[in-house]
């Protein structure tokens, strides 16, 4: 007798955005490797990201481990992407004088 195992699909899909999103939900997979290269274990990524299953999880960064090259340079692109995003923001919302904005706009809150 000769067992079969049924082929799973991947629990990651590359959106148009070009960003890896797991298991069908927001949480990206730069999220969940972020975590784990930081320390976090698979069940306690899925206590963070509860939306995701603890089998994705695993079976994301397992992915990621066994294609490393390929991981790597889209997290280094992701990387990249976002500060320029921050420094697009930080160009348009300058943080100079923040606090300063934020308390007069409380204090005229208050006084209405």
């Amino acid at each position: 007798m000769t067992a079969s195992l049924p082929a799973d699909q991947l629990p990651l899909e590359l959106h148009v955005d070009g960003v890896i999103r797991v298991g069908g939900t927001r949480v990206t997979l730069d999220t969940i490797m972020t975590a784990y290269r930081n320390g976090a274990s698979a069940e306690q990524i899925a206590e963070s990201w509860p939306a995701v299953s603890l089998g994705d999880i695993y079976e994301a960064i397992g992915y990621a481990l066994r294609h490393s090259h390929e991981i790597e340079s889209y997290l280094t692109a992701r990387e990249a992407s976002a500060a320029l995003v921050k420094e697009e923001n930080l160009r348009r919302f300058p943080q100079e004088g923040l606090r300063a904005r934020l308390l007069a706009r409380a204090d005229n809150g208050a006084r209405d």
